[in-house]
């Protein structure tokens, strides 16, 4: 039976950063299909949709957003995650639902707006034989709308001879998807997401995250985190 629920999220912000919204959220939108613009320090809210790669095509041949009724995920099988993240913020945004077998969907699509409807290409997560569990994403702004969401991708590099990772397509470590614990294996496979913001607010401030990020070594976020010993995070301190 095809189902499409919300799941449980955990987003964590670098320990420089508030981990919730506080007083200075002045924007009141609060569904990811519905359009707003956004100062610094705003939550903002977007989604991911995880279903097959051709779910996201209208008429097989366009990609619409999954706010657009067109595409119908509601009918297909797929789930849909939220995050509130600050803007101009670097978070690290987890999928760390239980019941969350990416392999079951495949691909995901970042999304957010209606009207100024935004999404990003579809990108790889999982499938059969293997998983992809670390992502960088960019949330690009003009006065303080959005307008696009992209996936940036570090090549190999870091899983390069690590007979624990494969390289796929010259763009993704992964692991084997056998591997996994929601496979009845012991590595931890939770999605974990790098989020940074690009572009200008509403007031024309600039939004310099994403050029942090970029200074950073590829899964160095991570080691900021004390309380994921246990987790993706912590194997991932282990292998690198």
């Amino acid at each position: 039976m095809a189902t499409t629920s919300f799941m449980a999220i955990t987003m964590m912000a670098m320990a420089m950063a508030a981990v919730s919204v506080g007083a200075s959220d002045n924007n009141r939108v609060h569904s990811p299909c519905s359009d707003t613009t956004v100062a610094r320090s705003d939550g903002f809210t977007f989604a991911i949709a995880f279903a097959a790669k051709n779910s996201f095509l209208y008429n097989s041949a366009l990609q619409l957003s999954p706010c657009d009724s067109r595409l119908r995920l509601s009918s297909s099988n797929s789930q849909i995650a939220l995050f509130r993240p600050k803007v101009d913020e670097i978070s690290l945004l987890t999928v760390n639902s239980s019941s969350f077998k990416p392999d079951s969907y495949g691909y995901m699509v970042a999304f957010a707006g209606r009207k100024y409807a935004a999404r990003s290409v579809p990108t790889f997560v999982a499938n059969s034989s293997y998983t992809v569990t670390s992502f960088t994403l960019v949330l690009e702004f003009q006065k303080g709308r959005l307008q696009n969401l992209y996936w940036k991708r570090d090549g190999c590099s870091k899983c390069s001879g690590k007979t624990n990772f494969v390289c796929l397509n010259n763009q993704h470590c992964a692991i084997k998807t056998s591997s996994c614990k929601n496979h009845g294996s012991t590595v931890d496979c939770s999605l974990g997401i790098q989020l940074a913001f690009s572009g200008t607010d509403k007031h024309l401030s600039a939004l310099n995250s994403w050029y942090e990020v970029e200074k950073l070594r590829q899964y160095s976020l991570y080691g900021l985190y004390s309380n994921l010993k246990d987790s993706l995070t912590g194997q991932y301190n282990k292998i690198f």
